[in-house]
């Protein structure tokens, strides 16, 4: 931990010393209660009852920091294991209070994402929706603040951002170097070279698709550029703001007069962030995130698409109800979600359905088979399709899941993968209720799992500061924590057994690796002919493609369009492998149930065996009667242990993609030998040049590579884990240990701190209780209340 590697030097007797740093203060509120509108009576008063224990904790934390900091401020020297308190009291009281909710809407253009958010904030043309034109360009964070006003910020790419893709781009399209029949005809149907050509006319004005990239550097953009490269919007209403952004989101759309009416800066936007004013719909810390298409061309919004999915802990694919059956640009991003699930922070995906009051009663009734018998009404129709379409794809969902991720996973026990929603109908309201829409129901979930979020985190935050409290009470009495006995009892002896068997039990649990990773590279090396072929052949021969195919050379077997399915040509030869190791992967680094195999697991039963040696320690030292010394110890090596998980997740990411980096790092002479083809046959040459790139690199161990390289990974993972606890616990029980006589005895009192962070502790447990009664009095009030009415009157 950063705190405990600030401790371990001598601490430089000077006011810009970190360990004298002032807490960051936090902005009060004037209007506090607006934070909690958009929840139900009862979970505003759980919220409230979780926000008070925090806000006084935040206090009782500071005041301590501050008596502490005065009594030593003068000394010449600090004893280390004041420093390390000091430094952790800072660190919890600057601790952000909620780190953001990130729900992704993830889905093809004309999906309905954008329409299905405007539901959401209950704003109808809010964000742009699809009509005649593809409309969200770029990734749109919506979020609600404590501000009166409108927000927008829109971020552009840096200078040396911007000049790498301009490289690519007049790479792409530069015409002097494609000759031949084949490309001359083929060149404007070519989807690759539309975009990047309408790209260069647009910030450069048109003829910029025929210039070299030195033209272009000395040239001047038509749109004035901030130097911060970030512009604000805001206004005082939400249909002001959108008319001054719809032109930095909206994309190929055209005036009347035929000329284009986007911004002239258009693609240089990285992403664009919304903050609404107090919202009674969407709770402050809940971020929708509208992901556009299947990536990007742009190498850092490429990149930022993939970490934008994998910081979501929701992932909504969105689909309208006539593709829900399928299409390939549909089932990647369902992959991408699944993914996400393995390498990040995704707990949660589901199938949104949008635009589920499209329905052609006369074929649906003969599709059917059922006459004009059964169904009276459009109405009863669409209720009865999406009730089938629920039960077949959540069926098709979960078998999905279970294919790639382990059988006791959080996800698979959702009682609803499946959502059919209408944003139409939620406004008109012709055919079906505002509940039926299933809007509300979607707002519903989030503010569940805001809810449960901010619970666990000031559970956890209130007993790490009652923790930190008994620790000062160590430091503060002439009565040492432990006794010798401690030393007599062996528990520093113990600890390091019980490291020890952590370790093996570590190798055990990556162990479990080796052979689908082995499996997987056998599978590999039998498909790889196929996957290449699948991906170079297109139905229509070469016609349209040869300019995208360079642009995969390019960029290193990677594609992105916002129009198009991706392409990955790496992805695609790593994917047997994938199919191999993922539900043994997953089954790795799950958070769900306790399981044997998991490592979570390993490490919670470290913690407990730590903690059942405590209470026997406990008992022979006189701490029967006594339980805050024991607690200390228990509470600390929670902390601990509680802090690895942040660090096991940020190296789960690049160990799950290292077979796909492996296998793209050394494939990478061969697209930069592909995109180098020009002439006549350019395309066939091309495909030529991979396929003997590809054949070179298997020949020389191309998968074995990937699979060493992923080991390696793991590997280096064990150490950083038992090093970790290893260096903690050392740390916590030499401040438990006898310190010397008098060694802490000057320090300032802070027993009334100590009381009142005793108090609140206790609290803990009667707040999760009054929150439980609420619920269990809420469900029995909703049970009891009569049956809603259709739209018109109609009773369900």
């Amino acid at each position: 931990m950063e705190e405990t590697e600030a401790l371990e030097g001598a601490i430089p007797h000077s006011a810009d010393c970190e360990l004298f740093k002032e807490p960051v203060k936090k902005r009060r509120r004037s209007h506090h209660d607006w934070k909690f509108q958009a929840f139900p009576s009862a979970e505003q008063s759980a919220l409230k009852e979780y926000e008070k224990l925090e806000c006084r904790t935040r206090r009782v934390l500071s005041n301590t920091y501050q008596k502490l900091i005065q009594s030593v401020f003068l000394d010449d020297s600090i004893p280390s294991g004041l420093k390390y308190l000091i430094n952790r009291l800072l660190a919890l009281i600057e601790k952000p209070p909620l780190e953001p909710v990130y729900v992704g809407f993830l889905g093809i253009t004309g999906a309905g994402k954008s329409s299905l958010i405007n539901a959401l904030i209950q704003q109808a043309m809010f964000l742009p929706v699809s009509g005649e034109s593809v409309c969200t360009s770029c990734i749109v964070q919506v979020s609600s603040g404590c501000c009166e006003q409108y927000e927008a910020k829109i971020h552009l790419l840096s200078d040396q951002e911007w000049k790498a893709e301009l490289k690519d781009l007049t790479k792409l399209l530069h015409r002097a170097e494609w000759s031949g029949e084949e490309e001359a005809e083929t060149w404007d149907r070519d989807d690759a070279a539309a975009e990047a050509a309408r790209k260069l006319q647009m910030l450069y004005g048109h003829g910029a698709d025929r210039k070299h990239y030195e033209d272009l550097l000395r040239m001047k953009p038509r749109g004035r550029i901030p130097t911060s490269r970030t512009i604000t919007l805001k206004a005082e209403e939400a249909g002001e703001l959108s008319v001054k952004l719809d032109p930095f989101i909206r994309t190929q759309r055209r005036d009347w007069d035929g000329e284009s009416a986007e911004t002239p800066i258009w693609p240089l936007i990285k992403y664009v962030e919304v903050i609404l004013p107090k919202s009674s719909l969407i709770p402050e810390g809940v971020v929708l995130v509208d992901i556009p298409g299947t990536g990007d061309f742009n190498s850092k919004r490429d990149e930022m698409w993939k970490k934008t999915i994998d910081k979501c802990s929701m992932i909504w694919v969105i689909s309208d109800i006539e593709r829900v059956s399928g299409g390939k640009a549909h089932e990647d991003l369902l992959s991408e979600s699944i993914k996400a699930c393995q390498r990040g922070f995704c707990r949660d995906i589901a199938l949104v359905v949008t635009k589920t009051d499209k329905l052609h009663l006369q074929e649906y009734l003969r599709e059917r088979k059922m006459g004009n018998q059964a169904i009276q009404s459009q109405r009863e129709a669409v209720l009865q399709r999406n009730e089938i379409i629920k039960l077949q794809r959540n069926k098709i969902l979960k078998e999905k899941l279970k294919r790639k991720l382990p059988a006791d996973s959080k996800v698979l026990e959702a009682s609803d993968l499946v959502y059919t929603v209408s944003a139409h109908e939620y406004w008109q309201q012709a055919l079906l209720t505002e509940e039926e829409s299933e809007i509300p129901k979607l707002r519903e979930y989030i503010r569940k799992r805001l809810l449960d979020k901010k619970r666990r985190l000031v559970t956890k935050y209130v007993t790490e500061a009652f923790g930190l409290l008994l620790l000062t009470d160590t430091f503060n009495s002439e009565e040492n924590l432990l006794t010798e006995q401690l030393n007599m009892g062996g528990l520093r002896q113990f600890v390091e057994e019980k490291m020890e068997l952590l370790e093996k039990a570590i190798e055990q649990c990556f162990a479990r690796i080796e052979q689908p990773l082995r499996t997987g590279v056998q599978v590999a090396r039998a498909s790889y002919r196929r996957i290449l072929g699948a991906c170079l052949v297109r139905s229509r021969g070469n016609q349209g493609f040869h300019q995208t195919l360079k642009a995969v050379c390019l960029k290193n077997g990677v594609y992105a369009s916002r129009t198009l399915a991706r392409i990955d040509l790496n992805e695609a030869l790593s994917q047997p492998i994938y199919d191999q190791i993922d539900p043994v992967f997953g089954g790795i680094f799950r958070d769900g149930k306790p399981t044997a195999p998991a490592l979570m697991q390993h490490i919670d039963a470290f913690k407990q065996s730590l903690e059942k040696r405590m209470a026997e320690i406990g008992v022979r030292s006189g701490w029967k009667h006594d339980g805050y010394k024991r607690s200390f110890l228990i509470q600390e090596i929670s902390a601990i242990l509680g802090s690895l998980e942040s660090h096991i997740l940020r190296r789960k990411r690049k160990i799950y993609e290292s077979v796909t980096s492996s296998i793209q790092n050394d494939l990478k002479p061969c697209y930069e030998e592909a995109a180098q083809i020009t002439g006549k046959k350019a395309c066939e040459r091309m495909k030529d040049a991979i396929r003997r790139g590809v054949e070179r690199q298997v020949a020389e161990g191309l998968f074995e590579r990937a699979q060493e390289r992923m080991w390696h990974q793991f590997r280096q993972l064990k150490p950083g884990i038992t090093e970790k606890v290893k260096g903690s616990i050392t740390t916590m029980l030499t401040l438990a240990a006898p310190q010397g006589d008098g060694l802490y005895k000057e320090l300032a009192d802070v027993r009334n701190e100590q009381k009142e962070m005793e108090k609140l502790h206790r609290s803990l447990r009667e707040v999760a209780e009054n929150a439980q009664l609420r619920r269990g009095m809420q469900d029995f009030l909703l049970r009891m209340s009569p049956s809603k009415a259709g739209p018109h009157g109609t009773k369900l």
